[in-house]
């Protein structure tokens, strides 16, 4: 019986491919609105998980079970609120101080300071004035995950005297030193010597941008160079993830005491961490989610109303062929698979089109951000899920109507 069963199956998807390739351009145009539907979500999809996946591997700036403190979201497409965040207090080195008292369960912390953006040169090169230098504390090493490859980091003794020491990211080191190791040479960076103490391991790119092409100094020597007005950012580091919780709680909580926050208002600073930047990414990308389905939903009612018109007009079509089927046994059942198989063979073939199309192209973005491709397998198996409900949906009226004709007037018909 089961085996009966399946060469029936067969036969129907058989037959059903037979019918598709004996109206090749007809059956394309119904196919082509199914792959327009599919291939809008996926595309947009494959784009977006390129993205996430590029951020979620590459945010490692900040070391594991780390948050940090700052004024401004880690990741915003809306200016409306930047005034707010323009008048919040900045943070200061007094504050990263009265921090460490007050967080005892934190491992490390530390606070940084993006000082500025010029030329770094060399006895060597000279690179572009676009090269970023960052202040750091010699805990920035633990809490910023730098690993350092050659040399060393900054010691409290660096922190504390000024000294003009710096370390370099791995792309800066390949530009200024060609041709050996920079260690004990001197770098400028805004016509300000420094001699280098360390190489940091190559960290790779984000949304397509080096995050090795920076020089890195001492905090102190930075306040020293260019006063104590500078922004800065502070890093907490927990002991370990199951802690990670309470330490936020206390450190938030003593960041509000330090900021005398009232009780009952917002925090008056940001809390960032990889989780949270990832978080918020994903908020952000929904309405972009939330548009390509719309689109895509309007599309695949479209190309199902079409696959139901073709269906329709092959019924017309094939009734003395309909007629001849049950007047040697065929049953009302077998009539109605084979025209609905018929119905999702279109929509899959669609379907199938827009998933493979959809994925290479969301995965040009790939190329833009030097990231790996990916392909998002839960969206694939979910638009040819879609394809069949359509198939099947579109198509069933179609198949009542062809299985409920009668057979007497269907062998009559011309």
């Amino acid at each position: 019986m089961t085996m009966t069963r399946s060469r029936e199956i067969l036969e129907m998807i058989r037959m059903a491919f037979t019918a598709v390739r004996s109206h090749v351009l007809r059956s394309s145009l119904t196919i082509l609105g199914v792959f327009v539907g599919v291939f809008s979500i996926i595309a947009v999809m494959t784009g977006i998980r390129v993205l996430q996946n590029n951020l979620e591997t590459a945010m490692s700036g900040l070391g594991a079970n780390t948050f940090q403190f700052q004024r401004f979201p880690a990741i915003s497409f809306d200016d409306s609120d930047f005034e707010k965040y323009l008048r919040r207090k900045r943070f200061f080195v007094s504050d990263m101080n009265r921090l460490q008292e007050k967080a005892g369960m934190a491992l490390a912390i530390s606070a940084q300071s993006q000082f500025g953006v010029g030329e770094a040169g060399s006895r060597y090169a000279r690179t572009n004035p676009n090269i970023p230098g960052s202040a750091v504390t010699a805990e920035a090493f633990s809490t910023q995950n730098w690993t350092v490859a050659e040399g060393r980091g900054f010691s409290e003794t660096d922190d504390e005297s000024g000294r003009r020491v710096c370390v370099l990211g791995a792309d800066l080191a390949d530009k200024l030193f060609p041709l050996g190791s920079p260690l004990g040479e001197v770098v400028r960076f805004q016509g300000v010597p420094y001699t280098v103490v360390g190489l940091l391991a190559r960290r790779g790119s984000l949304f397509g941008q080096s995050r090795d092409n920076f020089i890195a100094v001492p905090l102190g020597t930075a306040i020293r160079l260019y006063g104590q007005r500078l922004a800065l950012t502070i890093q907490v580091q927990a002991p370990d993830r199951d802690s990670y919780p309470e330490v936020l709680e206390q450190a938030r909580g003593a960041m509000r005491a330090l900021r005398r926050v009232p009780p009952g208002e917002d925090d008056d600073f940001e809390v960032v961490s990889n989780e949270s930047a990832v978080g918020q990414f994903r908020s952000l990308t929904s309405a972009i989610r939330l548009g390509a389905a719309a689109i895509s939903s309007i599309a695949l009612i479209a190309a199902g109303i079409g696959i139901m018109n073709i269906m329709l007009v092959s019924v017309t079509e094939r009734t003395r062929e309909i007629g001849i089927r049950r007047a040697i046994g065929a049953r009302k059942r077998s009539v109605m698979i084979q025209f609905v198989a018929e119905a999702v063979l279109l929509s899959e073939v669609g379907g199938v089109l827009g998933v493979v199309v959809g994925i290479l192209f969301g995965n040009l973005l790939c190329f833009l951000v030097s990231a790996p491709p990916v392909i998002p397998m839960d969206w694939a198996a979910i638009g040819l899920g879609i394809c069949s409900a359509v198939g099947i949906l579109f198509g069933t009226y179609p198949a009542w109507k062809a299985a409920n004709l009668d057979p007497i007037d269907s062998l009559r018909y011309e």
